[in-house]
């Protein structure tokens, strides 16, 4: 089980994402990420544990940007790591992903995935759908 919010609008999108998040913690409470489409691109905040660590996070380095999503996440594949914590992003950094489920031939697509030259980052099957885009 996880939970997954998105904002798009003209507010910072980071309070309302982290706002969002902490009312889904008890979705998942491994740990928690937030991406941020700003000016620079998309920029990511992740972190184990409960929203007040990723909360920390983002106020020692705000994220600027008015669209985001968010995820709070139940471990299926990979431990509670920063590495393994939602948003991922594919190999250019342009897409990033949240996604709640499991993927049951995640194996055979990062092998695909991975002769053609992508290289993943974390030890979780949702990271082979960004990918995959």
């Amino acid at each position: 089980m996880c939970g997954i919010v998105a904002y798009v609008g003209g507010q910072t999108a980071q309070d309302i994402l982290l706002d969002g998040l902490t009312r889904l913690e008890y979705r998942g409470y491994d740990s928690a990420g937030l991406a941020v489409l700003g000016p620079a691109g998309i920029e990511r905040a992740r972190s184990v544990g409960k929203i007040a660590r990723l909360r920390e996070a983002v106020e020692r380095k705000p994220l600027g940007g008015t669209t985001g999503i968010g995820h709070t996440r139940w471990a299926t594949h990979g431990a509670p790591t920063e590495d393994n914590a939602h948003p991922h992003v594919d190999c250019t950094g342009k897409i990033a992903l949240v996604h709640n489920g499991i993927i049951e031939n995640h194996r055979v697509l990062r092998d695909e995935l991975s002769a053609e030259g992508h290289e993943f980052r974390s030890e979780t099957d949702s990271e082979v759908l960004v990918h995959l885009v």
